[in-house]
């Protein structure tokens, strides 16, 4: 597993306790967590992901993988939701993502 990102701790200002968030999943926390995967790595792999209404897009290289913020399976937990969509938009890319504590894992794809 290659170190994608550190996560900023002031991503936690957006949490919907501290930020008013009316969408239910936490859209507003879900923007600025995957903001930061949006990297180049030392190796050339291009990693970026977007939110599209409940949608996150990640794309590793030319890999594609899509992952839904599913409340009523993975809610209430705004960070719970979040992270089983990146991980079901890694698993459609073909990828593995591992969120541990603050910090980002990813296993890319075989070429």
């Amino acid at each position: 597993m290659i170190k994608l990102c550190d996560i900023d701790p002031a991503t936690d200002e957006k949490l919907p306790g501290n930020f008013s968030d009316k969408s239910g999943v936490g859209v507003h926390y879900a923007s600025a967590f995957i903001k930061q995967l949006t990297v180049k790595l030392d190796d050339g792999t291009k990693v970026m992901c977007k939110r599209k209404g409940l949608k996150l897009m990640l794309r590793i290289n030319k890999a594609k993988g899509e992952g839904l913020l599913r409340r009523l399976e993975h809610g209430p937990d705004v960070k719970n939701m979040l992270h089983k969509a990146l991980e079901e938009a890694a698993t459609d890319a073909g990828a593995q993502i591992e969120i541990r504590g603050k910090e980002v894992y990813l296993q890319p794809p075989a070429e």
